[in-house]
């Protein structure tokens, strides 16, 4: 596997040290491909994350974020596995998963249901006021030398 060097970018950018952390730590990972999930862009600043988790219930999975992390965990419930059931072909797994997902900043879990067999995670991403552009007014040096005057 190639390995990829960042150092020339530490040496020409001020605040961006996280990004590259995060970047390092991801080469290293193999993709998680269970349950399979699709990421998709539904708006300017809204995504979903559709989790295919048929055979589990609101019961058997948990969601949690924490910082810029979204964890995703799913396992049947013990009184569930222990039902004896004789299969004769067995093409839904229902094995225990765990998905990782690195968010970006302000982005925001809002909502998750499940229907159909699918887990739908919606996310926005909602900047606060002071993130925000805004326009700064240019005063002529009139003005604020008038503005002085009038405050004395």
């Amino acid at each position: 596997m190639q390995t990829i060097d960042f150092s020339p970018f530490y040496r020409s950018t001020v605040g961006f040290d996280r990004v590259f952390n995060r970047l390092d730590n991801l080469v290293g990972q193999e993709a998680k491909t269970y349950p399979p999930y699709n990421i998709e862009r539904t708006g300017d600043d809204a995504y979903r994350i559709s989790i295919a988790v048929a055979g589990f219930s609101n019961g058997d999975i948990a969601i949690e974020t924490k910082e810029n992390n979204l964890v995703v965990k799913g396992a049947k419930s013990a009184e569930t596995a222990d039902t004896a059931r004789e299969f004769l072909h067995r093409g839904i797994a229902e094995r225990a998963f765990e998905l990782r997902f690195q968010l970006a900043d302000y982005v925001e879990v809002h909502g998750a249901t499940l229907e159909h067999g699918l887990l739908h995670l919606e996310l926005k991403r909602e900047l606060p006021e002071s993130k925000k552009p805004r326009s700064i007014q240019i005063k002529s040096g009139e003005q604020s030398s008038l503005e002085d005057k009038s405050v004395n």
